[in-house]
């Protein structure tokens, strides 16, 4: 987009507005790389102190983010006869530039470098707990967090609940307000099918994963995959971690990881088709905005938007299977020597209340996300304290899901989340859900035979539409801007109740 060519002290000010904009982008790609080596390379004994280095980095990007330099260009830029005269794409930075610093400004900078350094270390705290099942080891690094997490609450402002001000960090503009009644609906269809399922359903037969499946041979599996459904790699690579995530270093070096389990083919799969979304969307972001704020995903709910309907509404489809199961059983002829694709299919789309919320099904999965959801809500209020967590988890468990953990490791401790602060990111994945089906509505009209594509391995029309409609824009749109371009309206959770009944019956002979 071309630049209005403005007085000298304006243009000045653009000038370093980009100068300062790629610094903070350079120090963000190196600090996601020392992330990525934390949890998958480095040794035990060397991370106290990469802690400290890491939590130094933070505080350096933190610094110029919220600096009198970043305020007197932002000052700049914002005022109302210079705004309207900057293009489209220096306009979204300047947005996303001034809504940084307007919540943080006011944090003193030791007090984030703690934090930083803090979260780093909880990191290992929780590897540590979750491996020993020893929550009041975790405990209190988590005691901490919820602390600082409350007092930044407090600091970014907020309307009515306190909850929101973390949200806002994740789907900005997102409110408990309007999440209540969104998942209340959800939290009744879901219920209402899950007991349809239960009572009156066909029995799938899941057995089938009861058995031992070779960890390198689904490695060679995942790797045979990712290049055919989109992810490029020659611009990322795949690793194994403890708990899966997608790590962009730059639009060039996305990395992905996930977690091997021998008896349990699906959590590898699965895990690694999500994480490809993820990267997928990184990888196909406008390269025109490779070193600047806007080379990311648009919110956390979009992300996941991307991760889910390439793991759900792609990868559990009866045509993804009817492509990809005889490559499967080439490579694990004995386990699947008796097992249809038609069997296998419906396997893969089993219904069953479960105790692990990244092995949980499409349909139970978003109740997963409820149960953190308000227990998030009452920490941040004040309502409950982290040492109440294991027993709130447990009761929540039994009351949405009817299952209740024998320990804190598939409970409490199963999700690395609160170690990194992520508090207020978990809402993000259901609102993927319900972005994905509007996306998948969307997308069947424009291409109607989208899942004859799929049938016969053909990806490239699917992600050349995604990356069209959502991928390219990275984070020039806000959310509730980028859903409306790509779908026509505002956020629905209609479909997302459409598509389970309507898949779960056909799954379930309902």
């Amino acid at each position: 987009m071309e630049q209005k060519v403005f007085d000298p002290t304006v243009q000045k000010a653009l000038e370093q507005f980009k100068r300062l904009d790629e610094k903070i982008t350079h120090y963000s790609s190196v600090i996601g790389l020392v992330d990525w080596d934390q949890k998958v390379m480095a040794p035990k004994k060397g991370r106290r102190v990469f802690a400290k280095a890491t939590g130094t980095l933070r505080t350096e990007v933190f610094k110029l983010s919220v600096s009198t330099e970043m305020g007197d260009l932002l000052a700049v830029l914002t005022s109302p006869e210079n705004f309207v005269s900057l293009n489209g794409v220096t306009k979204a930075k300047v947005r996303e530039y001034k809504a940084y610093y307007q919540k943080s400004k006011s944090i003193p900078a030791d007090l984030f470098q703690e934090y930083s350094i803090l979260t780093a270390q909880a990191n290992d705290a929780w590897e540590e707990a979750r491996a020993n099942n020893d929550f009041p080891h975790y405990l209190p690094y988590l005691e901490k967090i919820v602390d600082f997490k409350r007092k930044f609450a407090e600091i970014y402002g907020y309307e009515e609940h306190p909850y929101d001000a973390l949200l806002d960090e994740f789907e900005p503009g997102l409110t408990v307000k309007r999440l209540d009644p969104l998942f209340a609906k959800l939290r009744e269809s879901s219920v209402r099918l899950l007991e349809k399922i239960q009572n009156r359903g066909k029995r799938t037969h899941d057995e089938i994963f009861n058995q031992s499946f070779e960890i390198e041979k689904q490695k060679e599996f995942n790797r045979f995959i990712l290049p055919i459904i989109g992810f490029d790699m020659e611009a990322g690579r795949l690793d194994e971690t403890i708990h899966p995530f997608a790590q962009t270093v730059n639009t060039g070096d996305v990395r992905l990881t996930t977690r091997y389990i021998e008896n349990n083919v699906r959590s590898a799969l699965f895990g690694t088709i999500h994480e490809a979304g993820h990267g997928i969307y990184e990888q196909h972001v406008n390269p025109e905005f490779e070193e600047s704020v806007l080379q990311s995903g648009a919110s956390f709910g979009i992300h996941e938007s991307q991760s889910r309907f390439l793991e759900n509404m792609v990868g559990r489809s009866k045509e993804f299977w009817n492509y990809f199961y005889p490559h499967l059983k080439s490579y694990f002829p004995k386990q699947l020597e008796n097992v249809t694709v038609a069997e296998f299919y419906r396997a893969v789309n089993t219904v069953k209340p479960s105790l692990i919320r990244v092995e949980a099904d499409e349909l139970t999965y978003n109740l997963h996300i409820m149960i953190r959801y308000e227990i998030e809500k009452a920490l941040i209020s004040g309502e409950i304290e982290a040492k109440d967590l294991p027993a709130t988890w447990n009761q929540k468990m039994q009351e949405y899901l009817g299952i209740t953990p024998n320990t804190d490791r598939d409970g409490v401790l199963q999700d690395v989340h609160w170690s990194f602060g992520g508090i207020g990111y978990f809402p993000s994945y259901s609102l993927g859900n319900i972005y994905s089906a509007q996306i998948l509505r969307t997308i069947q009209k424009e291409i109607p035979d989208f899942y004859q594509h799929i049938g016969n391995g053909r990806f490239e029309l699917i992600q050349a539409w995604l990356k069209e409609k959502i991928h390219q824009y990275g984070k020039l749109y806000t959310p509730n801007e980028l859903i409306v371009k790509a779908t026509g309206e505002e956020l629905n959770a209609e479909y997302l109740v459409e598509y389970l009944e309507k898949k779960y019956s056909e799954v379930y002979g309902l």
